[in-house]
Parts: C-alpha cells; sequence; structure tokens
C-alpha cells in the first residue's frame, strides 16, 4: 500500500501547477482523500479533499484556485493549484482514510488519515 505524489517544483506568482498523487495497493473501500501542506514552523494544514462519491471540500485559502479531482481507472488524486501565491509555498502531502462517511466532516484532521505519502515540494517565488 503506498501513495506517491509528483508534480511539485518552483513557480511564480500566479503561476500553476498540477500535482498528482497515484495509490498502489488499495482495496475497493469507501475513503476520503486529502491534500494537506506544512510549511516550515506551522502546522499540517487540510487544504482539499475528495471522496469516493466525488464530494470536494476546500480551506476557505484555495477556494476559487485549487481545483481537486481524481481518475479512478488510473488510482490517481489531482490538485491543480493555479494563482499561486508566495504563501502557498509547503510540502504538500495526500492522504487517504478509509473512516467513510466520518472523513467526511473530518477532512482537515491529520488523525483521521492513515495512509500518507513522501510529499512534494511547492514554492512560489519571483
Amino acid at each position: 500500500v503506498q501513495l506517491v505524489e509528483s508534480g511539485g517544483g518552483l513557480v511564480q506568482p500566479g503561476g500553476s501547477l498540477r500535482l498528482s498523487c497515484a495509490g498502489y495497493g488499495f482495496v475497493y473501500s469507501p475513503y476520503c482523500m486529502t491534500w494537506f501542506r506544512q510549511a516550515p514552523g506551522r502546522e499540517r494544514e487540510g487544504v482539499a479533499t475528495i471522496d469516493i462519491a466525488d464530494s470536494t471540500n476546500y480551506a476557505d485559502s484555495v477556494k476559487g484556485r485549487f481545483t481537486v479531482s481524481q481518475d479512478n481507472a488510473k488510482n490517481t488524486l489531482y490538485l491543480q493549484m493555479n494563482s499561486l501565491k508566495p504563501e502557498d509555498t509547503a510540502m504538500y502531502y495526500c492522504a487517504r482514510s478509509n473512516l467513510w462517511p466520518s472523513c467526511r466532516q473530518g477532512w482537515r484532521t491529520t488523525t483521521q488519515f492513515y495512509y500518507w505519502g513522501q510529499g512534494t515540494q511547492v514554492t512560489v517565488s519571483s
């Protein structure tokens, strides 16, 4: 069982990036998938989530700029990030919870999520 993120990098303010998270070895079960991020010296925070029913939710700081989606045929989660700001700079992690449907309300709570990727760095700077 493994989650592998990719797609991070250095981008100028106002630019875009698309992160991917490929899942391996998971058996079919109800789930929530969440993108978290953690900047140096700050707590890990939930950014966007999607569940088995394609229900989504976003942190206020990214609403209208980020879009979470999934391709079930490829077992892959995505985060399209537009209009990036320097404050979006962080390590981004994808995580999976099988505690559905409770994870729909607790999607920003790290303890709901057992499976984590290794992270991909996003740096927004001119």
